[in-house]
Order: C-alpha cells, then sequence, then structure tokens
C-alpha cells in the first residue's frame, strides 16, 4: 500500500499539486486520471523519488519515503517496477539483454540463475522465444511487453506505469491492460497507472484518482464512475455523446435492467422489447 498524505509540489511559484491525499491499495490496479497538465505525472515521479514534495508524505507499507535515508531509498527503489511510455528500451539491446539488464544491475545471481528469470517472465508475457531479438524488429505492443517483463523482473512490490497504452491500437491496449491487471493480481503488486485511456479506466479501474489543476477533484471506482454525477468527472470521462449514450448504458447494466448478454440483432428485429429483463421492473427506478 501506497499512502499520499497531503502532498503539494511546486516549480518556482507555480504549484502545480496541491493538498494531495490517497491510498493506492496493494493488490489492485490504481489508476490516476486527468487532463493534460493536472499533476498526473508530477504526482508518480513524486511517489517513486524523482520529485521531493514540497509538503506532505509519500508512505511505502508504513515507511516514509519523504524521511528515509539515501541507503533505504535504494532498497525501496529494488522493490519498484517501472513501465515507462515509450518503453524506454534499449535499442542496441536485444530483447534478452533489455529483461536482463535490472538482474545485472542489482543482483550477484549466476548467469543461469538469471537466464531462467528472464525466460519465465518473457513467457508469461506471452514473448517466448523472442531473446535475440532487438527493439526495432518488434512491433509497439510487443515492445510494452518487453517493457512489462522489465518492470516485473526483479519481483517488485510496486509496479508503476507511465501511459502504458500510448500508441498502440485498441486491441492491443486491451491485451496490456489485462496483463497489467492480471500480473498485478498474480504478485500482489501494488500498481499505479497514469493514463488517458477511458477504455483502461472503464475495464481495470479498480481504484481511481481524478486530479483537476493539481487536486484531487474524484476518487473512486469504475462502477462508482458510472453513478457519478460529478460535474467535472463526466465532463472528463463522457466527453463526447457516444460516451455518454455508453454511460447510460452500463448503468441500465448495473441496475439489472438490461442484460449486458443480450443479443443487439434480435433487439433491432423486435423494436427494443428484448432489452428489458424483468418487465414488472420496468418502473422501479430503484432497481
Amino acid at each position: 500500500m501506497i499512502e499520499i498524505k497531503n502532498v503539494s509540489k511546486g516549480f518556482g511559484e507555480k504549484e502545480i499539486l496541491t493538498n494531495v491525499s490517497a491510498v493506492m491499495e496493494t493488490g489492485k490496479t490504481n489508476l490516476i486520471i486527468g487532463t493534460s497538465g493536472s499533476g498526473k505525472t508530477v504526482l508518480q515521479k513524486c511517489m517513486v523519488g524523482l520529485f521531493e514534495v514540497d509538503k506532505g508524505e509519500i508512505i511505502f507499507d508504513g515507511k516514509s519515503l519523504t524521511n528515509m535515508q539515501e541507503e533505504e531509498r535504494k532498497e525501496l527503489r529494488q522493490q519498484i517496477g517501472m513501465l515507462f511510455q515509450g518503453s524506454a528500451l534499449f535499442d542496441s539491446m536485444t530483447v534478452q539483454r533489455n529483461v536482463k539488464f535490472p538482474l545485472d544491475m542489482f543482483t550477484n545471481w549466476s548467469h543461469a540463475k538469471k537466464m531462467e528469470r528472464v525466460n519465465d517472465v518473457l513467457d508469461r508475457v506471452n514473448l517466448k522465444d523472442t531473446n535475440n531479438k532487438f527493439p526495432a524488429e518488434i512491433s509497439g505492443g510487443m515492445k510494452k511487453r518487453v517493457g512489462i517483463a522489465r518492470a516485473i523482473v526483479l519481483k517488485p512490490k510496486y509496479l508503476f506505469c507511465d501511459e502504458p497504452n500510448s500508441g498502440l491500437d485498441p486491441q492491443t491496449s486491451m491485451v496490456i491492460d489485462k496483463l497489467i491487471h492480471e500480473i498485478t493480481k498474480e504478485n500482489n503488486i501494488t500498481t499505479v497507472i497514469n493514463t488517458h485511456d477511458m477504455n483502461s479506466v472503464m475495464e481495470i479501474g479498480e481504484n481511481i484518482l481524478y486530479l483537476y489543476e493539481g487536486k484531487k477533484e474524484w476518487e473512486g471506482t469504475k462502477k462508482d464512475i458510472i453513478f457519478s454525477k460529478h460535474e467535472k468527472l463526466n465532463e472528463f470521462i463522457f466527453a463526447s455523446e457516444f460516451l455518454r449514450d455508453a454511460k447510460d448504458m452500463r448503468m441500465l447494466e448495473a441496475k439489472g435492467i438490461i442484460d449486458n448478454d443480450r443479443n443487439m440483432e434480435q433487439i433491432l428485429r423486435d423494436g427494443g422489447a428484448s432489452l428489458v429483463v424483468d418487465e414488472g421492473d420496468k418502473g422501479n427506478p430503484d432497481k
């Protein structure tokens, strides 16, 4: 668990974050969302120790990052995995060497043990037998998966992802979301994701922090978003008419008014009557 307590951060006279408090829960995908310039990246960089906070505290499982000595910070950094927006792979290194890099930096393992771990994580992200390929020889989605493999090779307690779906097509984005979510559950990791991707929010948003102009504006789950009447949040998440319609459909599904396994062809044929799960529920707005 990571606790953010009354964190403020500025540069010069410009304050970027103002009195932000939140909890990033263990074993869950914790999302930080907001428009460009809302403070998402600055908050994440404060959490990994790249920026020092001006006020407040960041606490990792009861230990304050703000008050840690340098040796303690080094130990903490070895428990942190990072997936960068552009994957940040070394172009001159093969997939295998990219993934092995943290093991070379932070362990005294034998070569055989390192290779066993490298192959384990590559297999986990469905990249078996890609060891000797170079980043230029693989797709954008594969690069992201190599980045995930490198981020988890040291078996981190905390995983930070900066716009993991940036530049990916919708189908590949869903694969990356599912992979991050599964790895979080399997390893009981505290995962923190900065994202603009609303599909990610609605699919894997177990704990969501919405920042607006550097302040915490809203916090909740993907289900809470569906029923939220928060004006700024709704303007950000459901900006288009299509997404507003999708929200209405999700609300009807959540209330059990329509079946999420509905056959749309049948619905179009019968004029919409098949949408209703139980005719007796139509007059009861609380169901």
